[in-house]
């Protein structure tokens, strides 16, 4: 899915967002939460959120079999390729999935959310 300003998006689930505080310090008066289908506008795209530790693990421990599992001895090499058998699914859900990015959504009702996870939002 592409995310630019300017695009039109609908949030893709329930947001809960928390306390709503009035009046005296820590008066909790309710509680805040924006319903799935609400529109708005992707006023700015901020940024790539960081790959999970497995697929950076994994992307690590590629490089060093790449660039030094041939003088490695036998034994430490088939603990790599093991290791790395194990962080292969989160390596391809990491290339499956892409880039996540966090936007800045103004929606319809006025509210503004920032900071938001592609995840939550599907373009219109």
């Amino acid at each position: 899915m592409i995310l630019e300003a300017g695009r039109r998006v609908r949030l893709a689930e329930d947001l809960a967002i928390g306390d709503a505080v009035a009046g005296d310090p820590g008066a909790v008066v309710g509680f805040l939460s924006l319903p799935a289908g609400l529109e708005g506008t992707v006023e700015r795209v901020d940024g790539e959120l960081p790959e999970s530790p497995e697929s950076l693990e994994y992307q690590r421990l590629s490089a060093l079999a790449e660039d030094y599992g041939h003088t490695m001895p036998e034994a430490s090499r088939t603990r790599l390729q093991d290791q790395l058998a194990e962080l292969a699914p989160h390596w391809a859900a990491h290339r499956e999935r892409g880039s996540r990015l966090t936007l800045r959504v103004r929606l319809d009702n006025g509210f503004v959310l920032d900071g938001a996870h592609q995840d939550i939002l599907t373009p219109l």
